[in-house]
């Protein structure tokens, strides 16, 4: 009996042992083709591979990813990078250890009948704006377009928006806030044509900033464990990020089965996912220093009022790619 408690006990401590590393990773918003790449790198066990046991958080409105990493509610999250640098800048030590998003998906829609041709147009107009960090990169815009966001004739009307459509359709706003891969089609979904719109793409206006990057605590990065679980994790994410970009209807079938909400349809995720693959297409997680540097410049371009106020310093590494894409 005593040697079958012993051998129960060796059992139990090498299991133990041989158990995958824990890694938790907050999103930025709820179960959607925005994340496809995780979920996929989870379902074809491309983590368990890397002897990864990754939970995936879903986020929503009331969830502030910086939060959650300051209180250790989770290793790593996803942050467009205005949000990470302000958090970084007010005293949350966040650096970017990959960028699997290699292109911006933000821009404003407009109704073309309210006459808008150009930024300098918004002038006297409501702009429907995300909040929660999602505001920095029009604010810096407008202020690099020398346009108030205090209302009135010469500035903008900002009109807190939340994370629908109904400002549009509903003409409380001139534009509002939308994405490539989300937003954009709930409009055309309501019925209205493309031929009622006019877009600016961030990208297109020379304003664009990181979007989807992961991060993780600064204190975090000085322990070797944790650097090389975060090697694992990064390279298994990006494989997944790839496979999903060549197989967009099999990744969006992927998503749509981790979505406890029920609240996604298929048409919606399969036109997501498509659109998603155009905005990592050319990124192996790696971060450019040159598209890091862009992104900061438009943050600092920010008149009286920048998102930032000085360049940081330690906000994003190339070890854990480097490391990763050997």
């Amino acid at each position: 009996m005593k040697k079958l408690l012993l051998s129960a006990a060796a059992l139990a401590m090498a299991t133990a042992a041989n158990a995958a590393d824990e890694v938790k990773l907050q999103l930025q918003w709820v179960t959607q083709a925005q994340f496809a790449g995780y979920y996929v790198a989870k379902d074809k066990g491309f983590y368990a591979e890397e002897d990864l046991d990754v939970t995936v958080l879903s986020g929503g409105p009331d969830i502030a990813p910086p939060q959650v990493l300051a209180g250790g509610g989770a290793d790593v999250m996803l942050n467009w990078m205005p949000s990470a640098l302000a958090a970084r800048e007010k005293g949350l030590p966040v650096v970017n250890i990959a960028q699997p998003f290699k292109t911006s998906g933000l821009m404003l829609t407009c109704w073309k009948d309210t006459g808008i041709t150009s930024p300098q147009d918004f002038k006297g107009k409501t702009i429907g704006v995300w909040f929660f960090g999602n505001e920095y990169p029009f604010l810096s815009w407008m202020s690099q377009e020398g346009i108030s966001t205090d209302g009135g004739e010469d500035g903008v009307t900002v009109l807190k928006q939340g994370f629908n459509v109904d400002p549009l359709l509903q003409r409380q706003a001139d534009c509002i806030s939308t994405m490539t891969y989300n937003e954009y089609g709930q409009v055309l979904d309501a019925g209205v044509s493309e031929d009622e719109l006019v877009t600016f793409k961030y990208e297109d206006q020379g304003v664009a900033t990181l979007e989807d990057g992961i991060y993780a605590l600064e204190d975090n990065l000085k322990d070797p464990a944790f650097k090389d679980k975060m090697v694992r994790f990064v390279r298994a994410s990006m494989k997944g990020w790839k496979y999903a970009e060549e197989h967009p209807d099999e990744a969006a079938e992927i998503v749509l089965e981790n979505d406890e909400s029920g609240a996604q349809t298929e048409a919606h995720q399969k036109r997501m996912m498509g659109e998603i693959a155009k905005l990592t297409a050319g990124s192996n997680g790696a971060l450019e220093e040159a598209d890091f540097k862009r992104t900061v410049a438009t943050l600092l371009a920010g008149g009286s009022d920048p998102v930032i106020s000085k360049e940081p310093v330690g906000a994003w590494t190339s070890e854990i790619t480097d490391a990763a894409l050997k």
